[in-house]
């Protein structure tokens, strides 16, 4: 699915990713923990090709494919979906007409006809359903006036509507109280199967309760340094990160 080998990629001249080494297979969940300004966000920036990061070595494959070399566009018609830490809102543009266009350029990407109005209306309430959303929310301007923990149900139901082969939730778990937590955890699963996998980025393990890894890696000062099963984010979480600082 995905391979990474010795990535370098700096921001503004800095850099901040030194020699990432990492290899998901498909149907894997891998969680990354860290602490701030480890490098965790702009590993996942730079998978979906974001323009401010700057890849001064190493490759990253995606399924046979050199991952550099593709525009981010590409990469998302690829199968890559980056869940937002911050979701903006997009004032004036509707969820159905935000999501119609998506969908619609992953159909174009793939040389297939648009998808008809009643199969895609029928899609959206399929989803909406799954990933437990409110139909008044469907029907606002992208994240207009959404709570935090709407915005993130928002973004899993992108998700199953896009259906990515990739996907990456970039510490989705950051404002939400409990039950939102649950509910924004329970949509992912759902989405699950033996063809996709998905790199959750976390500080914490309360959301590895509901998403349950079957690795975790521990990032610090741009390299990942540790790697273990989901115990390893149990022990994160009663010992901090600096025993595994003081380890290198």
């Amino acid at each position: 699915m995905l391979e990474i080998k010795n990535l370098h990629a700096s921001i503004n001249g800095k850099e901040i990713l030194k020699g990432v080494d990492l290899t998901i297979r498909d149907g894997e969940i891998h969680a990354l923990m860290g602490t701030n300004g480890a490098g965790k966000s702009t590993l996942s920036n730079v998978i979906v090709g974001h323009p401010a990061y700057e890849v001064t070595e190493g490759s990253i494959t995606f399924n046979g494919q050199n991952l550099l070399e593709m525009k981010p566009e590409e990469r998302a018609h690829a199968g890559i979906f980056l869940s937002f830490q911050h979701p903006v809102e997009i004032p004036g543009v509707s969820m159905v007409n935000f999501m119609r266009a998506a969908v619609n350029a992953r159909q174009k990407a793939k040389d297939e006809e648009p998808i008809k109005s009643t199969d895609f209306l029928k899609q959206m309430r399929e989803k909406r359903k799954l990933v437990e959303i409110d139909n008044k929310l469907v029907n606002r301007s992208v994240n207009e006036g959404f709570s935090g923990g709407e915005k993130k149900r928002n973004e899993i139901f992108q998700m199953a509507m896009l259906e990515p082969k990739f996907c990456i939730l970039d510490e989705t778990d950051s404002g939400l109280d409990v039950d939102a937590l649950r509910i924004v955890a329970e949509g992912f699963n759902k989405l699950r199967s033996a063809e996709t996998s998905a790199m959750v980025i976390t500080h914490y393990q309360r959301l590895l309760d509901y998403i349950r890894p079957d690795v975790v890696h521990v990032l610090i000062d741009g390299r990942i340094v540790k790697t273990g099963g989901p115990e390893l984010a149990i022990e994160i979480e009663n010992k901090g990160f600096d025993w595994i600082k003081n380890s290198i």
